[in-house]
């Protein structure tokens, strides 16, 4: 089975990000991941926006599973972004978001993605993973949580 760990890289783990609300989040999310992958940050962003305006992709517990289609992606791109501080996120149990768990996908991408989304919600599921994942704070340890 394809997992996020798959495709998240130490350079791809963002932590102590500023943001005031969720349109900062994703602007600033963007602008790292281009940095990183020369993708478009307009594409990126606009990208996320468009999939949040479906329906939020706040899970709840603090945490959001941000994901979008990109049309020149030639493989998935995973990364995990922690907040300095939670915001609003439309989440179902109305609690700020400070967790993201981002994932970007090639246009076509087929069943991969629901792989990858069922690994991340699978892992959320695990006290143990999130409460090393919660300690964690070099990017090196956020990937060994997820390589478990």
């Amino acid at each position: 089975m394809t997992t996020f760990a798959d495709f998240l890289f130490p350079e791809n783990i963002f932590l102590d990000l500023h943001a005031a609300n969720q349109l900062q989040a994703f602007a600033q999310i963007a602008e790292l991941l281009e940095r990183e992958h020369q993708i478009n940050r307009t594409v990126i962003y606009e990208s996320l926006c468009v999939r949040e305006e479906l329906c939020s992709t706040g899970l709840g517990q603090g945490v959001a599973i941000p994901h979008a289609q990109i049309a020149e992606l030639p493989q998935p791109i995973a990364a995990f972004v922690r907040l300095a501080r939670p915001i609003a996120f439309n989440a179902p149990d109305e609690l700020p978001v400070s967790e993201f768990f981002v994932l970007l996908l090639p246009a076509r991408t087929t069943y991969v993605h629901l792989q990858i989304l069922a690994d991340v919600v699978g892992k959320l599921c695990d006290q143990n993973f999130r409460d090393k994942l919660t300690v964690a704070h070099h990017p090196l340890e956020i990937q060994a949580c997820f390589k478990v």
